[in-house]
């Protein structure tokens, strides 16, 4: 009888320890805010809230793949109808979409430093786009994350070719 509980109970406990497993990707939904800090039309899109996805794909404890899909509104606008050098006039930002996509530095536990890139989609153009960032986790189970990021959009007009910055502070939850 005794050789049977103690087979069950290691049994039970090694199909507890499986379902320990790592998971090889960690999904946090955030939600943002933006400061823009320069644009031709700043007046127009002064900042913005939004959500976001970004997923680190564990394969070293270090250094981690990462991905990020953020979508912001601009909810605040002065009303005023600006001009190029051209007498063209200038498109308003109204949202936002990122898809970025980078790496993910980690010097130490609970801080990371990534650097991601690649297409936003600004005021119905398809620009190049950088997202330098300095995060953390909150301490414990790594539940909660918290950053603070530069964002540039390369060339956002089509005759002005000004670039287009803003300054991020995100909080977001750990889904999986």
């Amino acid at each position: 009888m005794q050789k049977t509980i103690t087979t069950v109970l290691l049994c039970l406990a090694y199909n507890f320890c499986l379902g320990q497993k790592h998971r090889p990707v960690s999904l946090y939904l955030s939600t943002q805010y933006n400061k823009t800090l320069y644009d031709v039309t700043k007046g127009n899109n002064p900042w913005s809230i939004g959500l976001g996805l970004q997923a680190f794909i564990n394969i070293s404890p270090k250094i981690k793949p990462t991905a990020e899909l953020t979508g912001d509104a601009y909810l605040m606008n002065d009303k005023v109808l600006r001009f190029d050098s051209t007498g063209n006039a200038l498109n308003n930002i109204e949202g936002m979409v990122n898809l970025f996509a980078g790496l993910s530095f980690n010097p130490v536990k609970p801080v990371y430093i990534s650097v991601l890139g690649g297409p936003s989609f600004v005021g119905g153009q398809t620009r190049l786009g950088i997202k330098p960032s300095v995060g953390f986790y909150f301490p414990g189970s790594k539940k909660f994350t918290a950053k603070v990021s530069y964002i540039n959009i390369f060339n956002r007009g089509e005759t002005t070719k000004h670039n287009f910055g803003s300054l991020s502070i995100a909080v977001g939850f750990r889904l999986f």
